[in-house]
């Protein structure tokens, strides 16, 4: 029987599904396209409602397949996927558990299994690019965020050795990865439970030989504030990118003392803006519009502060209550004011992406070629992480490219390719 794998979410989520197929492969399941295949796996997420309603709704048209969820879904709201009468329902990263459920759907049975899970970072894994190596460095979080409902299905932190880590980052550089992303829902957090932390990992990655870029994850702002000085050294080595994600979600202390997140603004803003000017690096934030007490002043101070650090790339959510979560109990706003003030802080965060992108025309530099495009072009990425688009075949994915950039758009810098570096020492 065929097997499909659809995959909801972050980049954890992609990992988790990777290790999905290669389980599945290294034990002789063979895989379709939806269509044709029999089984369905579905790694759901459920961090936001619009998620969670394109997860239902994708299921619900499942008729005649036999299917297992997995994902964050099921631990955030598995009434309602229970409601969908699903074959099997796994917590998140399920590693080999899948092949278990997978033997009892095959057999005609159903088959639930909730405990949260932390899989080996040895286990076989599918890579959908096979440049990029994504290597979740914990699962869960510290935190305990009134609107976040993913620590439900995520758990309390849960970090991997360094030494395990740097293992698995060997063997993907052996089998020709160019690119690593570190992911985790907050990289900051990596090693508090284990008496690690995020700056040695990165010391003890920077140290391993090769040619490879490193992307690091979204860092909760509590986090960074607390590591800045020795992060921005970290970041200094050649083979990070110069790339910060910081989810800052509201530029209001009084909103952001509703979300429980445990900094001020005062605190966040003047070091977001020293790493950005002393790496010119490029800085990408998450904002909420419409939590609940949010007023016009709240929403003032999220504009202003968007528009003084002038981020390059800003992730505008909408509030939405999640199940279970504190803010699901706290007075709503309407939704048409919740409308007008996300499109009102994404047509302003569009205007400085476009400004800030149109800075580096004419920029020259080196730039690794890691993703395919469309119409025959190519995604390269610049040290600050900047996709640049280029013209190009597949053959020159890995490959490192002296790239002009000649122009920009809101999303993405449009460059020419000056030079081809085919020697890995070049």
């Amino acid at each position: 029987m065929r097997v499909f794998v659809k995959t909801f979410g972050c980049s954890l989520n992609k990992h988790d599904s990777e290790v999905i197929l290669g389980i599945l492969a290294s034990h002789g399941y063979q895989f379709g396209d939806l269509q044709n295949s029999e089984i369905v796996i579905v790694n759901s997420c459920g961090v936001k409602q619009p998620t969670e309603n394109k997860v239902i709704n994708f299921i619900r048209k499942l008729n005649g397949k036999k299917v297992i969820v997995t994902g964050c879904l099921p631990l955030i709201n598995q009434e309602k996927i229970e409601e969908l009468k699903p074959d099997a329902i796994l917590a998140p990263s399920p590693g080999e558990k899948i092949l278990v459920a997978l033997e009892k759907v095959l057999d005609g049975g159903k088959f639930i299994d909730l405990q949260q899970n932390t899989p080996s970072l040895t286990l076989e894994k599918v890579r959908l690019n096979q440049i990029i190596e994504i290597i979740p460095i914990c699962y869960g979080c510290l935190g305990n965020c009134s609107y976040c409902c993913v620590r439900f299905a995520r758990g309390k932190l849960r970090s991997y050795k360094v030494e395990e880590i740097v293992s698995r980052i060997r063997t993907a550089l052996s089998s020709g990865v160019k690119e690593i992303w570190l992911t985790a829902q907050d990289v900051g957090a990596y090693g508090l439970d284990i008496n690690e932390n995020l700056i040695h990992l990165l010391q003890e990655i920077s140290e391993i030989d090769g040619e490879f870029l490193v992307r690091v994850g979204m860092i909760n702002p509590e986090h960074f504030i607390k590591v800045f000085d020795d992060l921005l050294e970290a970041y200094r080595c050649d083979k990070i990118f110069k790339f910060l994600h910081l989810p800052i979600q509201s530029g209001s202390n009084s909103v952001l003392k509703l979300m429980n997140r445990r900094y001020t603004v005062e605190e966040v803003e003047p070091l977001a803006m020293e790493f950005v000017r002393k790496l010119r690096a490029t800085l990408e934030i998450d904002m909420i519009c419409g939590f609940p007490g949010e007023g016009e002043k709240d929403f003032l101070e999220s504009l202003e502060l968007v528009e003084r650090i002038r981020p390059d790339i800003v992730n505008v959510s909408r509030f939405f209550p999640r199940p279970n979560t504190p803010a699901a109990n706290m007075k709503q706003l309407q939704g048409r004011e919740v409308k007008r003030r996300s499109r009102k802080l994404s047509e302003i965060c569009r205007k400085i992406s476009i400004s800030k992108n149109l800075e580096w025309i004419g920029w020259e530099g080196v730039a690794l070629v890691d993703e395919l495009g469309k119409d025959s072009t190519l995604v390269s990425r610049n040290f600050a992480y900047k996709p640049i688009v280029i013209k190009g075949g597949a053959e020159l994915l890995g490959s490192k490219a002296l790239v002009r950039i000649t122009d920009a758009t809101e999303s993405y810098l449009h460059g020419e390719i000056l030079k081809i570096f085919k020697d890995k020492n070049s």
